[in-house]
């Protein structure tokens, strides 16, 4: 799989999971070069408190397009150390 803003690969794997239809990329499967931290956080029931990356791709930026769960609760610990993409991200295979 591959994320893919602005014309350029932002993360790629084989081995992504899949939780409400969003393809999680291991944390090692991103081009860090891309993301920059944001001060946004969410909380989800049943997943836990999200953290979020901008993504800034050759000028373009993505303000929190990118999210992934620091301490995932045990019903979603299988997307600790992920990310996930939304917000004009391009997930293809």
């Amino acid at each position: 799989m591959k994320a893919i803003y602005n014309g350029q690969v932002v993360a790629e794997s084989d081995d992504t999971v899949v939780v409400e239809n969003n393809h999680y990329f291991p944390a090692d499967a991103i081009n860090k070069a891309f993301f920059k931290s944001s001060d946004k956080h969410t909380s989800c029931p049943w997943k836990g408190e999200a953290s979020y990356y901008t993504l800034e791709v050759d000028g373009a930026v993505n303000a929190d397009a990118a999210w992934y769960y620091p301490e995932p609760k045990d019903a979603a610990k299988e997307i600790k150390d992920h990310v996930a993409f939304w917000k004009g991200v391009e997930i293809t295979q």
